[in-house]
């Protein structure tokens, strides 16, 4: 049984989208990334699958149940984490935990106690006296505390600081290791890489790809860093044997007819180094490079980031991606 299913899912604002024919399908038991910018449409679909909103057209299913016609029952068995969650100001933040329980009709008062501990967060503060991360962690333990068989986390570290991150993602790697499915929005491509086993692409409303992380990262194009005195040099040097890369490098050639202008992208120039992606057969890219005065070469698989970018960049689109 999939954990979250949806078909053709669709959710518009009147004339603005939303999300646009949505087809993800997220295996029980998976820790899965959803990518993309800011507005590219990642909260609309948490807050479709969890019944905040109902969609235009489409359906979505958690662990096989409508999310409209079976609501209540389906979040049972949901952690779900906003990306900014308001709390009542005046409240500790102890109370707010067994608020949370309550509604649920579960004492979780063990599990928060341990949470709380991990997460260095302090029950007896009320909300209006904590910090930005503070309150996250409330959110955290909030949507944990009961162990839920799913977890939708809402771009869930903006606020943590480096070291609550990292205990945050032993906590979500702890749950994952005993059954949980773990569902992360996010715009932090490097968190997405180091965790989840899958991850799904979206723009504009739209889902690009949907792979494994290591499909994802195997692409056609290549990083080749080059090393020589020069990075200047280099790369007025490469515009003569890649005509890909002349405007770049700021110097006009004859273009050769072996490695054509899309095969090269994204040149990069800096004191003793030049760097770019190269799509396109091994062959002619290092019978060129044999033509240079390097000291070393790199070719390696680029990052989710560059491969992230690539997808967003196929269309001239701006992007809002960080990548550390």
């Amino acid at each position: 049984m999939d954990a979250i299913k949806t078909t053709a899912l669709t959710k518009c604002y009147g004339k603005s989208r939303g999300i646009i024919d949505l087809g993800l399908t997220v295996a029980q038991g998976d820790f899965f990334g959803f990518i993309g910018p800011n507005g590219a449409g990642k909260s609309t679909t948490i807050r479709t699958l969890i019944g905040l909103i109902a969609p235009t057209a489409g359906t979505a299913e958690i662990f096989g149940r409508n999310v409209l016609k079976d609501k209540n029952e389906i979040l049972k068995d949901i952690g779900y984490m906003p990306s900014e969650a308001a709390f009542y100001h005046n409240r500790r933040v102890g109370e707010i935990l067994k608020l949370s329980a309550s509604l649920r009709k579960k004492d979780c008062s063990g599990e928060a106690a341990l949470l709380c501990e991990r997460l260095a967060l302090d029950t007896e503060k009320k909300i209006s006296q904590l910090s930005l991360g503070n309150r996250k962690k409330v959110s955290i333990v909030c949507a944990l505390q009961h162990w839920p068989r799913l977890c939708i986390l809402d771009e869930p570290t903006s606020g943590l600081d480096p070291l609550m991150q990292r205990e945050f993602y032993e906590i979500l790697k702890e749950r994952h290791q005993k059954g949980a499915t773990i569902f992360l929005s996010s715009h932090v491509l490097s968190e997405v890489q180091q965790y989840c086993k899958h991850a799904a692409v979206i723009r504009e409303g739209r889902l690009l790809a949907c792979d494994s992380i290591e499909a994802l990262g195997h692409a056609e194009a290549k990083r080749v860093v080059l090393r020589g005195a020069s990075g200047a040099d280099l790369a007025r040097q490469l515009a003569h044997v890649f005509p890909a890369v002349a405007a770049d490098a700021g110097a006009s050639c004859q273009a050769a007819d072996r490695i054509t202008s899309h095969q090269i992208r994204d040149l990069q120039a800096q004191a003793h180094t030049v760097s770019f992606l190269y799509s396109g057969s091994p062959g002619p890219l290092l019978a060129a490079l044999a033509a240079l005065p390097l000291t070393d070469v790199s070719i390696i698989e680029p990052d989710l980031t560059e491969i992230f970018m690539h997808y967003y960049n196929k269309e001239g689109q701006s992007h809002d991606i960080v990548e550390t």
